[in-house]
């Protein structure tokens, strides 16, 4: 593993451990060039998959693109980070384990809607108005009124 400070090619593992929700693996890793010492994650990936976006762009699966939107979607509510990061893993594993090639930009998108309905309804709103382009405020009470409806329903 290449060092970050130093840029050196080696470096040996100090300590290893799962992460809380043993999705991954954490190491700690020390240069064997400068002696800084790093933290990396090791994940499982079970295959390679190719988003197709609008305008048919395709661009290889990146966890860490899904896991900002959905951070961004969540900033400043009291979401805590172990239900991000699960939800970003259990995204990640339907999408691996959906058994194609090319998954649409617009299916992820849906995933991701699916996991905010459930978690906080304001980032849920937030990640709407993105991914379904508001354009006016009456795009924002249109969709919130049909977020408190269906959550009346479900109470009721």
């Amino acid at each position: 593993m290449r060092c970050p400070f130093c840029a050196h090619d080696d470096s040996q593992v100090k300590d290893s451990r799962p992460t809380e929700d043993s999705t991954s693996i954490r190491r700690r890793r020390q240069c064997s060039s400068c002696g800084a010492r790093f933290t990396t994650f090791e994940r499982v990936q079970l295959r390679e998959v190719t988003v197709v976006k609008s305008g048919n762009r395709r661009e290889s699966f990146d966890r860490s693109k899904l896991e900002q939107s959905i951070a961004l979607a969540c900033r400043k509510r009291d979401v805590p980070q172990e239900r991000i990061d699960q939800l970003v893993s259990g995204i990640q594993r339907q999408v691996e384990t959906a058994g194609e090639a090319e998954v649409p930009s617009q299916r992820i998108g849906e995933m991701v809607m699916d996991g905010l309905r459930g978690l906080d309804s304001v980032a849920y709103i937030r990640f709407a108005s993105v991914y379904r382009d508001f354009s006016e405020a009456r795009d924002f009470e249109e969709f919130a009124s049909t977020v408190q409806e269906a959550a009346a329903h479900e109470r009721g």
